[in-house]
């Protein structure tokens, strides 16, 4: 309750609003609640980018690996996609604020990213590929999804209109790196059913 008050502090007000009295305020507490858990802001800040991350990596770790790695890829994103629409105030913290100094939460997710690309070259669904385009091909599809997140928790894009460009944008960066075009739009559904069936257990 705490961490999630500071979430939505730091994302509708910034930094500077976040006090002990305004989160004591916001759970209807005193500030000595406050400062029985945290010290200082900056580890409240620091609370909220980890609670973040534990909900998008417990939503990843929910995905059962398949035999078909860029299913699984496809998955992988729609996940983060709605990671982000279903925690917005702590999205806005894992990935647009300044994260605290020596905070390196976000390296997990993106060498997760990274290790589903390295199972498709290995696979020989992106015969384009060269170990050293793998962390430049992950930068591409993670700017792609933290965009479409962006846009559509601003409400400049409907979630539905931003879920067909995720997937189309996705086809053709796969087809980009190699992928046969059949093959990629079948994944892509495959890795589709899977995160619904995932994030249907979750819930």
């Amino acid at each position: 309750m705490l961490v999630e008050a500071a979430a939505r502090v730091l994302a509708e007000e910034g930094a500077a609003a976040l006090t002990s009295r305004r989160l004591a305020a916001e759970i209807g507490s005193s500030t000595m609640v406050v400062f029985s858990r945290f010290q200082s802001m900056a580890e409240i800040h620091w609370a909220v980018r980890e609670e973040g991350f534990a909900r998008l990596n417990a939503r990843l770790d929910a995905l059962a690996a398949s035999d078909d790695p860029v299913a699984d890829l496809v998955a992988a994103g729609a996940v983060f996609f709605n990671s982000g629409l279903a925690n917005p105030h702590m999205y806005k913290a894992m990935f647009i604020d300044r994260p605290p100094e020596d905070d390196n939460l976000g390296a997990e997710t993106f060498e997760r990213l990274v290790a589903l690309i390295q199972r498709c070259v290995a696979a020989g669904r992106f015969p384009a590929a060269r170990e050293s385009l793998v962390p430049v091909w992950a930068a591409q599809l993670w700017s792609m999804r933290h965009g479409l997140v962006t846009m559509t928790v601003a409400e400049l894009l409907p979630s539905e209109q931003a879920r067909f460009v995720l997937d189309d944008m996705t086809y053709r960066l796969l087809v980009g790196y190699g992928d046969d075009p059949g093959r990629a739009k079948q994944s892509i559904e495959q890795g589709t059913r899977a995160t619904a069936d995932a994030e249907e257990i979750m819930s």
